[in-house]
């Protein structure tokens, strides 16, 4: 029996927020000036009220004992060398210097992690997540066909750790890791995003930058990084589909060409481009599949195949129909294309 997929939850809606104009170094000062002013702040509070303050040492309250009073004070819960000993004093130090204190800290803490524990933190679990990347699948661009790439992929049973995907958008990001999947905001055109993402382990990629230039720029990226890598591209225009293909996309998608097919093809026949659709797609009744040549299949013709209905081989490359007289003979290291069906749907009937 069929289990629906739940659809993809919408990531939780955080604060609003915006990429700072300020630089780093900029960032770095105005904080440094905020905690030298709430000391200052607390300084000026505590010269005024002085005389609410006893010195153990020598009874002798100057600027001197004032300044260090109140640096300790701010940083630390103080040493109990001078104290203070009037109730102002004290009602003071509890509601006013108290959460100077905690806010100070807070500053310290807040700049600590920015500068530095969150980069460790950063690199630790990609770190983590790139000694897992073996045999797994790298799309580049979460648009609409990257994005309905994904969900097909995860409607015929992919694991999302197994799916990186790679974007500038955060928000594309975002609808990418509520699925489950990897994510990493970058520029794929370039050698070190694609490295992050382990590239030379990768099992295929599928190139969908939203503009055939990038798309094929990336896929220059790709092919010299990996040069066994299935990379499978989309295009709009045609007159790009040989410039993908040099650039070295294993396959090249025109979605404009391929709805022209099923158009055309519903000329022809009612049922025709109903059929195409049900073979492109994971919830028809069949699919296509790809796959070696068995040893028991050795010399036996396509037709003998057991596994399916065998409609193509691919022998070095070359593409050889069920009706050519290469294919009453398989060879060794032939690929095999037949039409096969879907397992869950058969489940389903089964159960029904």
């Amino acid at each position: 029996m069929r289990i629906d997929r739940p659809p993809p939850s919408s990531p939780t809606a955080g604060f609003l927020r915006r990429r700072s104009g300020l630089p780093m170094w900029a960032d770095l000062t105005w904080r440094v000036i905020l905690v030298f002013g709430l000391i200052a702040i607390v300084l000026a509070l505590h010269w005024f009220g002085r005389n609410g303050l006893k010195d153990n040492y020598d009874n002798q309250i100057s600027f001197i004992d004032v300044l260090y009073f109140t640096t300790v004070t701010v940083t630390t819960v103080g040493y109990g060398d001078i104290v203070p000993v009037t109730p102002e004093a004290r009602l003071f130090e509890s509601i006013f210097v108290t959460p100077i204190r905690l806010f100070v800290w807070l500053i310290f803490l807040g700049t600590a992690y920015n500068l530095f524990f969150r980069n460790i933190l950063y690199r630790w679990r990609m770190a983590r997540i790139q000694a897992d990347l073996h045999n797994h699948i790298i799309v580049t661009g979460f648009g609409t066909s990257g994005q309905e790439a994904v969900n097909e992929l995860l409607a015929r049973g992919a694991d999302p750790r197994e799916i990186v995907v790679i974007d500038g958008s955060e928000k594309a990001l975002a609808l990418a890791e509520a699925q489950g999947c990897n994510v990493l905001c970058g520029d794929s055109t370039r050698d070190r995003t694609l490295k992050d993402v382990a590239i030379h382990r990768a099992r295929s990629m599928i190139v969908s930058a939203g503009r055939d230039d990038t798309s094929i720029l990336i896929t220059l990226t790709a092919r010299h990084l990996a040069p066994r890598l299935p990379i499978s591209i989309v295009v709009r225009n045609e007159d790009n589909e040989l410039p993908a293909r040099q650039a070295g996309a294993t396959t090249v998608i025109n979605p404009v060409s391929f709805a022209g097919l099923l158009l055309a093809g519903s000329t022809s026949g009612a049922h025709i481009a109903d059929y195409m659709a049900d073979l492109a797609a994971s919830g028809g009744r069949v699919k296509l599949h790809e796959r070696p040549v068995l040893p028991t299949e050795i010399g036996h013709p396509l037709s003998a195949i057991g596994t399916g209905l065998g409609v193509r081989i691919y022998r070095a490359d070359r593409p050889i129909g069920f009706w050519e007289e290469e294919a009453r003979r398989l060879q060794t290291g032939d690929l095999i294309i037949e039409i096969v069906e879907e397992k869950e749907k058969r489940g389903k009937s089964s159960d029904e």
